[in-house]
């Protein structure tokens, strides 16, 4: 086996004075002492002083401070920092000189604590770039240890881009610019996009003074919103509106790009004051008019997808790109005023014929109505006149009634037409909106697509028999129904009603007829051409005053002649007057006397 040989650092080390003691050093124990002790820094505890890092391990960062011993730091205390390096300068708080291992006891998160206020104040009048690191999530934000002191990072101020994830920033070390601080409450707000603006800025400058219109650029898709597409150009962004996304209809963006798609464009127009690009896709493909089938006419039959539905018509795309209106007019045969909304759909499949198309303009009108025929095309076949059927009322006016035969087929009731009798003040009183009626065909005009129709035509005329029923100078009794400033309307009937004048209800009595009264009333007039008949209750008994007037005078005239004749025939006998005629003189004379007196009994 080999000898082991001791190999010393000096050979003429007096190792027999090392083991007895003796001479071992040219001064004593306590000068040795006094000397190492003023090489050790004067330290106090709760000081807070600079150390150099000497070692860093997984658990500890080892600082030396001049001491006799090195301080031991958690390397949590340092996760803001994570380019800490052996041989860094760091701030030390002193918790005391010998913990109870007999360690130096320091702490630097207590050291950045102290003098964090004056650092974060003196950052921002500094405009300077610190380092922090981001703890945790918190509404609207992070939450950044800067300094030892909790600052708020908005989410906004991130990144110059919309940030969808904000957990991968959990736990990072980033560079921030302290932005704004509240004295009072001691809150402090960070941002991190203030870097990156600063040189995105010098970039969007060189950029922006290459632009030219009609330049075609690729970028990349960095946020989407409902009226466009935001691109990324290299450090300045550009906005594709929604309209030029695609030649076709665009419900939203989304459904033609995709987040972080890379995309060519066209710069349609930029302002470099404002620094905004308008951006176009569409426009670099052909406009599909152009591609439109040549030999497309009017009159031709197409099928599309309705795209966009209003009150007044449709749109449908009959190829990507090309879209047709369809009016509501032309939905239907019916004239009657409806939503296109009772028609169709978004999204339904649909069969048009081409009204009108302009390729120079760009339009196209469509109509479905035409797929079927035309209802008056054979009106007069279909409806000749004398015709009955059934018709439903679509609505009013003060006039009449309009009414629907079928789909397509309108007719007009006149208020005149409705009953022979009734008099009808308003088609109201008469029937209903949606109700069914029967009516009969008076006249077709074909030209403005309107039918005359009849109700009351479906009965024979009862003023025919009325005519001979109500004579002029008839006696009827009547009840009244109805007063109006000119008169009462009484009803005699049947449905038969005559007009009284006002002075015409008059009573023998001097009193005035009111309504629901019941009386005889006298035909004064009787019209059949204009279905009236004019009445009066006074004339009856204003006529047998008359009567009876016209008797008594005539009694009376007669009276007055038999007299005078019969004193003619005594002056004519006076000169053959003889006893006799005397005597025959005192009958007569008798016989005048006892006239009146007869008359005055009878009285």
């Amino acid at each position: 086996m080999e000898e082991i040989k001791n190999v010393v650092a000096n050979d003429d080390f007096d190792w027999n004075a090392f083991e007895n003691e003796t001479n071992l050093y040219d001064q004593s124990k306590d000068q040795i002492s006094e000397a190492y002790d003023k090489t050790m820094s004067n330290i106090a505890v709760g000081e807070v002083v600079e150390g150099t890092v000497t070692e860093i391990n997984k658990r500890e960062v080892v600082v030396n401070i001049g001491y006799k011993s090195e301080g031991m730091i958690p390397v949590s205390e340092f996760r803001y920092n994570a380019d800490l390096k052996v041989g860094d300068k760091v701030e030390v708080y002193v918790e005391s000189v010998e913990d109870k291992s007999g360690q130096l006891a320091l702490s630097h998160k207590k050291a950045r604590q102290l003098k964090s206020w004056d650092r974060v104040n003196e950052a921002l009048e500094n405009d300077e770039i610190i380092k922090g690191y981001v703890k945790c999530r918190t509404k609207g934000g992070m939450i950044v240890d800067v300094f030892g002191i909790e600052a708020f990072l908005p989410g906004s101020q991130i990144d110059v881009k919309p940030i969808r994830d904000y957990d991968v920033y959990v736990d990072k070390t980033m560079e921030f610019k302290v932005v704004k601080i509240n004295q009072e409450f001691r809150n402090v707000v960070v941002s991190h996009k203030a870097l990156i603006e600063a040189e995105l800025e010098a970039q969007k400058q060189v950029i922006m003074s290459k632009l030219e219109k009609g330049q075609i650029l690729e970028g990349t898709v960095k946020n989407i919103t409902s009226y466009g597409v935001f691109i990324d150009l290299g450090g300045v962004d550009g906005l594709i509106h929604i309209t030029d996304l695609s030649w076709g209809r665009v419900n939203h963006p989304e459904e033609i790009v995709a987040l972080d798609e890379k995309l060519k464009v066209v710069i349609l127009d930029f302002d470099e004051a404002k620094k905004r690009i308008a951006l176009g896709l569409k426009q670099l493909v052909p406009h599909p008019w152009e591609a439109l089938d040549p030999n497309l006419k009017v009159g031709d039959t197409v099928k599309g997808k309705v795209v966009v539905m209003a009150d007044y018509g449709a749109f449908v795309e009959i190829a990507p790109g090309v879209e047709g209106l369809i009016h509501v007019s032309e939905m239907s045969w019916s004239q009657h005023l409806r939503s296109a909304q009772d028609f169709m759909k978004v999204g339904d499949e649909v069969e048009a014929v081409v009204l009108t198309l302009d390729r120079d303009e760009r339009k196209m009108s469509l109509g479905i109505k035409q797929l079927t025929a035309d209802p008056w095309e054979n009106i007069e076949t279909k409806y000749p006149v004398g015709t009955k059927c059934t018709a439903k009322v679509r609505n009013f006016t003060n006039f009449g009634v309009f009414v629907e035969i079928e789909e397509g087929i309108d007719g007009l009731i006149h208020i005149s037409d409705l009953s022979w009798t009734k008099k009808v003040k308003h088609p109201g009183e008469f029937t209903s909106v949606g109700a069914d009626i029967e009516v009969v065909v008076l006249e077709i005009d074909k030209e403005n697509r309107r039918l005359s129709l009849g109700h009351k035509q479906l009965e024979e005329n009862p003023w025919n028999e009325y005519e001979n029923r109500f004579p002029v100078d008839s006696v009827h009794e009547g009840t009244i129904t109805e007063m109006t400033d000119k008169g009462a309307v009484v009803s005699l009937g049947e449905n038969v009603e005559g007009f009284a004048p006002a002075k015409q209800l008059v009573k023998e009595d001097g009193t005035t007829l009111k309504l629901g009264d019941k009386a005889e009333f006298k035909v004064l007039e009787f019209s059949k051409a204009t279905r009236r008949i004019t009445l009066s209750h006074t004339r009856l008994f204003e006529e047998a005053k008359r009567a009876e007037y016209a008797a008594e005078k005539a009694e009376k005239k007669a009276a007055a002649e038999a007299t005078k004749s019969t004193v003619k025939k005594l002056n004519a006998s006076v000169e053959k007057t003889t006893l006799g005629d005397i005597a025959g003189l005192a009958e007569l004379k008798a016989a005048m006397e006892a006239a009146p007196k007869a008359k005055k009994d009878e009285e």
